[in-house]
């Protein structure tokens, strides 16, 4: 295959996959997707399948699915319905069904309680549960944050292989001879809830002059909104205790509601590149007054 026929058909694919995480609150009809991006619809399937290994409508009810299940824990002031319908779903039966045969439980249950030991059992796989990391002192600033522009990779499971990935950002950085940029990570799935092999985690740069004429990555735009700021150093494994303590802990008394927006990290220090896996970050999870 040409490189350019490559670069052609990721952007295809990671466009849909943008445009999916952006309306996954309406009705997503792949027939005007198809006309907005200006490919058929077997062609666009089929990419799809080829980069992501699983169809547009599995991806769509993954992604539905664990929106919803980050609302019910931290949204306590909307009912199942609501969040149904933040979700993109057209019943609460529909909803309900669907839940249930991802989760094996009702959002009721889930919400009562059910969330902590499905999310303990995907987080032991990272890291030791015993670990004293003690997250209860740290105060997030409230802020507000302008759209951002970032190139980027997308990156399939969440472990220590992201440094690969990382690794060829890096390289790109280096051979632009890029001097002043950010280094980013975009959280469309949360690690706490969703298989970390099915993870899809997304390594940006984004560029404090953005001057480049010779493009060879696609690019996003990180929503602009209000976000919980927390900032934390630490080890390879703190990152995932940190997002549960957040998610399972602080929204649920913070007096505020999470959206359906992705959070994302900035690095100052990336234990992914770091020889000793160590890190210094920001945590921004989006927030909304209740």
């Amino acid at each position: 295959m040409k490189k350019s026929t490559y670069e052609k058909r990721a952007k295809i694919a990671n466009d849909v996959m943008n445009y999916v995480y952006k309306y996954i609150d309406t009705n997503i009809n792949i027939d005007e997707l198809c006309i907005e991006l200006n490919v058929s619809k077997f062609h666009l399937h089929r990419i799809f399948k080829d980069e992501f290994g699983k169809n547009i409508y599995e991806s769509i009810k993954s992604i539905r699915l664990q929106k919803a299940s980050n609302l019910l824990i931290t949204n306590k002031y909307s009912t199942i319905t609501d969040i149904s319908k933040m979700t993109g779903y057209s019943s609460q039966t529909s909803f309900l069904r669907a839940f249930k045969q991802r989760f094996n439980m009702t959002p009721k249950e889930w919400k009562n309680g059910g969330y902590k030991e499905y999310s303990n059992k995907i987080v032991q796989k990272i890291t030791n549960q015993n670990d004293n990391n003690n997250f209860f002192d740290i105060t997030p600033t409230i802020v507000k944050m302008p759209e951002i522009k970032g190139y980027y990779i997308r990156h399939q499971g969440y472990d220590r292989s992201i440094k690969q990935t990382w690794q060829k950002l890096q390289t790109w950085i280096y051979t632009n001879d890029i001097k002043e940029y950010k280094q980013m990570a975009l959280h469309h799935d949360n690690p706490i809830i969703t298989p970390l092999e099915e993870c899809q985690y997304i390594a940006i740069v984004s560029l404090e002059n953005d001057e480049l004429k010779d493009v060879t990555l696609p690019c996003l735009i990180i929503p602009k909104g209000i976000y919980a700021k927390f900032s934390l150093s630490g080890k390879y494994g703190d990152v995932i205790k940190l997002i549960q303590w957040v998610y399972h802990y602080w929204l649920i008394d913070s007096g505020y509601e999470t959206t359906t927006n992705p959070s994302y990290t900035i690095y100052h220090k990336n234990h992914f590149l770091s020889l000793d896996e160590e890190f210094v970050l920001d945590y921004y999870v989006p927030i909304r007054y209740v």
